[in-house]
């Protein structure tokens, strides 16, 4: 496009504003400008333009609790776990899963400069979040004899030193090959009249396209192709802030291929009616993520015959999709809905002064992909065994709580297996660490008994 074409083009979209320090630009920076105006999908900003100023509805669907198998199976489902088990086992050990990560964010609530995926949460080794994860994928890979190809999504703010600590920590004992990046889209942000944002005089507000945009992301980088090439029939989809997800879980993955599933997800109890978490349920028969607030106190409190919440599927971001699934979903665009996000961001005004304004980010979530499943499996899982995220700085959800759940887990499984108790610090939490290659669940760790634990910073580490 000539100079000329391009503003006719802004103009055109009522994005004119683009230009209007155009003159106080260096070559360099206006440059830069032309190469992120070329790169924005004018016809993507127009249909969040029109969703922005459509007015907003009053829907009001009914919601339903979905089926859940549960997390400690009787009976008839009982013997559909010892099935689904051997499936999943079957499936791993042909190599028919490949793991994406999402891992796109910086650690910066935590305090943290750099990628979140190098936050150090090991209670003993300091192991980071990154390690965790690659440690159950190598875990997967020596249980089933398989390379276990691993799709890495970052984000323009991280990749680079992301791809760098990768290479620096010889990726975690895994064959680099095995081990593939892609980039998550950063599309712009608009303000409340449905201008794009910018937030320096020749520099658009990009933001992330959400979770969602995983799969975009699979499919415009070609890995998506590249994996179907391998023999990859499953993703197991997981985040990075939770380093007790099990990516290579035989009874989720096969609970999954016996249902014939598109896709299928995790959850976890609620901790109690008040927790902040987004529900799985249905909403008028279609199943999805039901926001916190928009769960109505009635059913946000309304519990079964057992006092158990009827709503109490705590969507905890793990996934089984299956990769013709994801095609489908991503040929000729993503095909999920976009979400609004009403943020605080910097903006510069006409005067070329920069002030904080209220923009509006455009979002697609993953969770809404069940939509288009005509059979899906959720599965309740153990909270204390599969989530425990970093999220917060301090309190719930933080290192510290993150670093605590672990050792009590850890100890957990040296009480089953009639050992001594484990040292304590200061403050009284277990000098404790098992490494996923040694053991994920207690079975696991009873079956590699008697083993000694190597002596580390004055506990105990299983590896």
């Amino acid at each position: 496009l000539t100079m000329q074409e391009l503003r006719a083009r802004m103009e055109a979209a009522g994005q004119g504003h683009v230009f209007q320090h155009w003159n106080r630009l260096s070559t360099e920076e206006q440059e830069r400008l032309v190469v992120a105006l070329e790169g924005v999908d004018l016809d993507l900003v127009q249909a969040h333009r029109a969703l922005l100023l459509a007015p907003e509805s009053a829907s009001h669907p009914v919601l339903e609790p979905p089926k859940l198998f549960p997390s400690a199976p009787q009976g008839a489902d009982a013997e559909r776990a010892q099935l689904a088990i051997a499936r999943g086992q079957a499936w791993l050990s042909q190599g028919k899963v490949g793991y994406v990560l999402v891992a796109g964010g910086q650690g910066s609530r935590l305090g943290f400069e750099g990628p979140k995926g190098k936050f150090p949460v090991g209670p003993l080794t300091g192991r980071t979040l990154f390690g965790w994860h690659a440690a159950r994928i190598r875990a997967a890979e020596i249980r089933y004899e398989r390379r276990a190809p691993w799709f890495v999504m970052t984000s323009a703010s991280n990749d680079a030193e992301t791809r760098g600590y990768f290479e620096s920590e010889r990726y975690f004992g895994l064959d680099p090959d095995s081990v593939h990046f892609f980039q998550q889209a950063m599309i712009p942000a608009l303000d409340r009249e449905g201008r794009m944002v910018m937030s320096g005089p020749g520099e658009l507000f990009l933001a992330p396209n959400g979770h969602g945009g995983t799969l975009d992301a699979l499919h415009s980088s070609g890995l998506l192709d590249r994996a179907i090439e391998m023999g990859i029939e499953t993703f197991s989809y997981f985040q990075v802030d939770n380093p007790l997800a099990r990516p290579a879980d035989p009874l989720f993955l096969g609970l999954h291929l016996l249902e014939g599933a598109h896709m299928s997800s995790k959850v976890v109890a609620k901790s109690g009616p008040m927790e902040k978490v987004g529900v799985l349920g249905m909403a008028d028969g279609v199943l999805g993520c039901i926001e916190y607030s928009d769960l109505p106190p009635k059913l946000r409190d309304a519990t079964d015959d057992q006092g158990r919440l009827m709503f109490r599927a705590g969507n905890i971001a793990v996934h089984a999709l299956q990769a013709q699934f994801v095609r489908e979903l991503t040929t000729d665009g993503l095909h999920l809905p976009w979400h609004l996000a009403r943020k605080q961001m910097p903006a510069v005004d006409e005067k070329g002064q920069t002030q904080t304004i209220e923009g509006i980010k455009f979002e697609t979530f993953i969770f809404d992909a069940l939509a288009r499943c005509p059979h899906s499996v959720t599965l309740e899982v153990e909270r204390a065994l599969e989530f425990s995220p970093v999220k917060n700085a301090e309190g719930a959800d933080s290192p510290d709580s993150c670093r605590t759940h672990l050792t009590e887990l850890f100890e957990g499984w040296t009480r089953a297996a009639h050992l001594a108790a484990p040292p304590r610090d200061g403050s009284g939490r277990a000098l404790i660490e098992v490494d996923p290659c040694f053991a994920e669940t207690t079975a696991d760790f009873l079956a590699r008994m008697p083993r000694q634990a190597h002596p580390l910073a004055g506990g105990w580490l299983f590896a």
